[in-house]
C-alpha cells in the first residue's frame, strides 16, 4: 500500500492536534500529585488537601497530596522542579521556598524563579508569637526584657531552617537586640508539642496549628507577626505596635514546573482563584485565621519578586546563611 502525500499531511495534522486535545481534557484519567514540602498536619498540608479535593471535584479528575518534607521545604520543591512538565506534578510553595530560602541557603537545588510557573497565591497565614505557659513573660515588652537579661538561655522552635517561622524570630532578634537558640523541626505539629511540654519556650508559628491550644489556655500568645491586628483575635496586639515596621507574614502558593503548557497553568490558575472565592472554603479558612487570596498568575509573580527582595534584606541584616 502506498503512502500518499495527503495521508502524510493528514497524519501530521492529527499529531499536531493531539497535545492540544490532551490539554483540553486535562487532567483526564491520570492522577495529579500535589507535593507538599512539609510533613502532614501543617498549614501547607491543609491548604494542599483543600485544593486537591476541590480541584478533583471541579475538574473531574483525581488530585492527591504527597508529603515530601526536608531542608525547610527544599526537598519537595526540588523534586517538582525536576518532574516531567506535563501538569501532573505540582507543588505547594511558601514564602520560605520561594522568597526566603533563595536568600539564606548558600546553594539550592532549584531556581525559584526560572524553574516554576506561579499558578496562584492561595492564602496568607499569620505567624503568631507564642510562648510556653510557664515562661515568666506575659507581654512583648516583658519577653524582650527577659531575653536581654538571659542571652542564649531560651530557645525558639521553627518548622525548619529558612522557613518563615525561623525568619520571623531572626527578624525579632535583630530588631530587639535579643538572643535565642534556634531549634528547627520538620513540622509545626512537632513545634507545638514541644512548646506545650516546655522543651522549647518560644515560637513564631502559623496560627492554624497552635491556636486551639492558645484558646484552651495551654499556650500563651503575645502578639501577631502581621502589620495589623487580626479579625479572629482583635485583642492580640501586632508586633509592629512594639517594633515599628515589623512584618513576618507567611503566605502559601500553588506552582507548576516552568515548562508545563501555558494552557494547563492558566486552567489551574482560574480554578484556584474560583476555589478561593467559594463561601465554604472562605468560612473554613477564616475560622482558622487564614486569609484566602486566590491571586492571578501576574499578581502572584509580582508578589514573589517583592517578597524575594524584602527577605533578602532581612537575611542580610540578621546575618543568616545556611550551608
Amino acid at each position: 500500500m502506498s503512502i500518499t502525500r495527503r495521508t502524510v499531511i493528514a497524519a501530521a495534522c492529527l499529531a499536531a492536534a493531539g497535545p492540544a486535545f490532551a490539554q483540553g481534557e486535562y487532567p483526564g484519567s491520570k492522577v495529579v500529585t500535589i507535593v507538599v514540602p512539609f510533613a502532614a498536619g501543617g498549614t501547607t498540608d491543609l491548604l494542599g488537601r483543600i485544593l486537591a479535593d476541590r480541584l478533583g471535584q471541579r475538574l473531574g479528575g483525581k488530585f492527591i497530596v504527597e508529603n515530601r518534607p526536608g531542608a525547610g521545604g527544599n526537598t519537595g520543591v526540588a523534586a517538582v522542579a525536576r518532574a516531567p512538565a506535563d501538569g501532573y506534578t505540582l507543588t505547594m510553595g511558601t514564602v520560605s521556598s520561594h522568597a526566603i530560602n533563595p536568600a539564606v541557603y548558600a546553594r539550592l537545588p532549584f531556581d525559584h524563579i526560572k524553574d516554576f510557573a506561579p499558578i496562584s497565591q492561595v492564602a496568607s497565614v499569620p505567624n503568631i508569637l507564642m510562648v510556653n505557659i510557664d515562661l515568666p513573660a506575659k507581654t512583648v515588652p516583658e519577653l524582650i526584657e527577659l531575653l536581654k537579661k538571659n542571652p542564649g538561655k531560651y530557645s525558639f522552635g521553627s518548622s525548619g531552617a529558612g522557613t518563615s517561622t525561623h525568619m520571623a524570630a531572626e527578624l525579632f532578634k535583630v530588631s530587639t537586640g535579643t538572643d535565642m537558640v534556634h531549634v528547627p523541626y520538620r513540622s509545626s505539629g512537632q513545634v507545638t508539642q514541644d512548646l506545650l511540654s516546655g522543651q522549647i519556650q518560644i515560637t513564631f508559628d502559623n496560627i492554624t496549628i497552635a491556636w486551639p491550644h492558645v484558646q484552651a489556655g495551654k499556650i500563651r500568645a503575645l502578639a501577631t507577626a502581621t502589620p495589623k491586628r487580626l479579625a479572629v483575635a482583635p485583642d492580640l496586639p501586632a508586633l509592629s505596635e512594639f517594633i515599628p515596621g515589623y512584618d513576618a507574614s507567611s503566605w502559601h502558593g500553588f506552582f507548576a514546573p516552568s515548562a508545563v503548557p501555558k494552557e494547563i497553568v492558566a486552567k489551574l490558575s482560574a480554578e484556584t482563584q474560583a476555589i478561593m472565592k467559594e463561601p465554604a472554603v472562605i468560612e473554613q479558612l477564616k475560622k482558622l485565621g487564614v486569609d484566602p487570596v486566590g491571586s492571578s498568575q501576574e499578581q502572584f509573580t509580582a508578589h514573589i519578586a517583592s517578597e524575594t527582595k524584602r527577605w533578602a534584606e532581612v537575611a542580610q541584616k540578621a546575618n543568616v546563611k545556611i550551608e
